[in-house]
């Protein structure tokens, strides 16, 4: 692939990925109903699925998550914090889904359904362990205590994946509908096909 051809997509994949990471502020304005019904794990596995350089999928994505996170914290609290308690777990669940992501090689209904669960399974097992997300003492670090965390976070991880279904759907929807109508977003094996 040409390095006008990789400067465009690319271009085109981290404003997908800003304009998606910008309705995170839809969660903020709007609490409640769209409590956590944010773009964050479609966001993942899209940059994992469609960067060719797969570095750049985590830079992009991890980058544009963490600066979301220190505004929507700034939001919350009136101070900027660059690090909040879950920081450090939430890029781990990021950087592992968009490992998922890069694994993925062709978008049918079998790769679909990992899109759409594999974000919301990694986030809700590893965020909602009490050992790593004491949710203010509300759960004992033992495993009774992960089960009633994992069944507490039901409601909050069912917004994630709606979150994912819609703005995945937005998101690997207009990028395929963009490579078939721009050849310049194809990869050179894409344009072989």
């Amino acid at each position: 692939m040409s390095l006008q051809k990789t400067n465009t997509r690319n271009a085109v994949l981290i404003l997908m990925i800003v304009a998606a990471t910008a309705m995170r502020f839809v969660s903020y304005k709007f609490p409640g109903v769209f409590s956590n019904f944010t773009p964050v794990g479609a966001i993942a596995v899209f940059g994992g699925v469609y960067f060719t350089d797969k570095w750049k999928a985590y830079v992009v994505v991890l980058l544009t998550l963490f600066c979301s996170d220190v505004l929507i914290n700034y939001l919350y609290t009136s101070k900027l914090n660059l690090l909040s308690g879950d920081t450090f777990w939430n890029c781990v669940c990021f950087a592992l889904v968009i490992f998922i992501g890069s694994l993925i090689r062709k978008i049918n209904w079998g790769t679909g359904l990992v899109i759409l669960f594999a974000p919301v399974l990694v986030h809700w097992l590893i965020m909602d362990m009490p050992w790593i997300n004491d949710a203010g003492g509300l759960f004992p670090k033992t495993t009774g205590g992960y089960l009633a965390a994992l069944s507490a976070a039901v409601p909050f991880e069912k917004n994630m994946l709606l979150g994912d279904i819609v703005f995945g759907a937005l998101l690997f929807g207009s990028f395929e509908l963009a490579k078939r109508k721009y050849t310049v977003l194809r990869t050179q094996r894409e344009l072989a096909l």
